[in-house]
């Protein structure tokens, strides 16, 4: 009897642990499947890299930085024709200096990789038995922005003027009987108004990107020196000063308007050229003069000549180093080369005009200035996209790429991106001013696709480091589209 009882209590052991078992069980799915926890579940709460960039667009839009910022946003297929994913891709916005895209770009497809300027020494008359030239030097110049600078590769003066000194010297001249004429027939004496509403840089101070100015008073010059403070907030206006051949500045400009004049690289040479000719011991009677126009020319005969670095170097040099001359300079010699104007409005309508050629799509663009640093200019981020994914079907395309700073590695980028996934993929033009912060360039993905975008933000608050990092964290799940 007790043996049955015993049997009994094991078997109802038996069926009550099987029915905590069966309800544990069915307890368990129930969990998972209302939870979200379990292999499928998982799955349904990673996002998507699409999903996460729209999640991290939403996030900017409440960001404090940005709360009484206008921007705009847009990554584009490059292959497909579409937009992937944007955020006010329509609105015009500053570029700042991501206008350089379109000067550069215009200079590659107007003039060629291979264009170069070329600065020649001439001479007029004849030189008798005893080595002396009666007659004058002539140096020809054709608007080279590079000249003396070093940029690109760009020779220095004291290398241009001793190889001038060679060829001087190879020709049996021992002394000169007249003048050195400087003709510059491509920039002849245009004066150029700066762009509208010129951007103030550091502390108040103008600058003026295409060099020297005619309206300074030489009594107010100043060499340029660094800032004793960052707080000094006294207006200056920089410019090269035509007269000590510096970088200098005045505290008073009377002018009406802020005007200057193409650099005066030329008439620099040609004096350099003079003082050496003499410290050299080949004796000249002349000065050096301007002749803008020469309606009797002499004949000439060629001594030697510099030619820049190609344009290829330049594009290079303009778009790693966001470098304002030189692009300001671009627009001009684009301008000059296919209207025989080289003011700054036959640069602009040429730009505007090989966009329009090109069916690029440029609805809403204000073009104001060749380097970006007017808060002039407006162009819509879905333009910019549209415009970079044209440009991949041109022969200098991989000559334009190059030319972009690299994340993380190379030029205006390479303190961005440092870590995380879109180190070394991302190809982009920086561009900033007081208050706007912008990126536009490729990005490679993981599977070897090539996206455009376009990041535009004006008017944020905060620190300039602080919305970097705000563009690295939007931009980072791009790169797994």
């Amino acid at each position: 009897m007790r043996e049955l009882k015993r049997i009994a209590i094991a078997a109802t052991v038996l069926v009550q642990t099987a029915v905590i078992a069966q309800t544990s069980s069915v307890s368990s799915n129930i969990f998972t499947e209302k939870s979200g926890i379990g292999s499928a579940g998982i799955e349904k709460l990673v996002l998507s890299p699409k999903e996460q960039l729209e999640e991290n667009i939403e996030k900017m839009k409440k960001d404090p930085l940005l709360r009484n910022a206008t921007w705009g946003f847009v990554v584009y297929d490059t292959k497909k024709k579409e937009v992937i994913t944007g955020y006010n891709e329509d609105k015009p916005l500053i570029p700042a200096s991501t206008t350089k895209l379109l000067s550069t770009d215009a200079s590659m497809a107007l003039l060629g990789g291979r264009f170069k300027w070329i600065t020649q020494l001439e001479y007029s008359g004849t030189i008798d038995e005893t080595g002396t030239l009666n007659g004058n030097l002539f140096v020809i110049g054709s608007g080279d922005p590079s000249m003396g600078t070093g940029k690109a590769g760009a020779w220095s003066y004291s290398q241009i003027i001793s190889d001038y000194l060679a060829k001087i010297s190879e020709a049996g001249i021992k002394k000169i009987n007249g003048d050195i004429v400087v003709q510059t027939a491509v920039f002849q004496d245009v004066r150029l108004e700066l762009p509208e509403k010129i951007v103030w840089l550091e502390h108040n101070n103008y600058y003026l990107p295409v060099g020297n100015t005619n309206n300074i008073n030489p009594k107010n010059e100043r060499i340029a020196v660094k800032a004793k403070s960052v707080f000094d907030t006294s207006k200056r206006y920089f410019y090269v000063s035509p007269y000590m051949h510096k970088m200098a500045f005045t505290e008073k400009f009377e002018a009406n308007n802020l005007i200057t004049t193409i650099p005066a690289a030329p008439a620099l040479l040609a004096n350099n050229l003079r003082a050496s000719l003499i410290k050299n011991r080949i004796p000249i009677s002349g000065k050096v003069i301007n002749r803008v126009t020469d309606p009797n020319p002499e004949e000439r005969q060629f001594l030697a000549k510099y030619s820049s670095p190609t344009m290829v170097d330049i594009i290079y040099f303009t778009n790693q180093k966001s470098d304002n001359a030189l692009a300001e300079s671009l627009l001009k010699t684009v301008g000059f080369y296919k209207t025989g104007n080289v003011s700054l409005e036959s640069g602009r309508e040429t730009i505007v005009r090989h966009l329009e050629e090109k069916r690029y799509d440029f609805d809403g663009l204000v073009l104001a200035d060749g380097s970006g640093l007017s808060r002039a200019n407006k162009v819509k981020p879905i333009s910019q996209v549209k415009f970079l994914a044209d440009v991949m079907k041109e022969k200098y395309y991989d000559d334009f790429l190059k030319s972009l700073p690299i994340a993380g590695e190379t030029g205006t980028l390479r303190r961005m991106f440092k870590s995380g996934n879109n180190y070394g993929q991302i190809f982009a033009k920086t561009g900033t001013l007081n208050g706007v912060k912008c990126l536009a360039g490729y990005i490679k993905t993981r599977d070897g696709r090539i996206l455009s975008f376009s990041l535009l933000i004006n008017g944020y608050l905060g620190s300039v480091d602080q919305i970097k990092a705000r563009m690295e964290q939007l931009l980072e799940p791009v790169i797994d589209l």
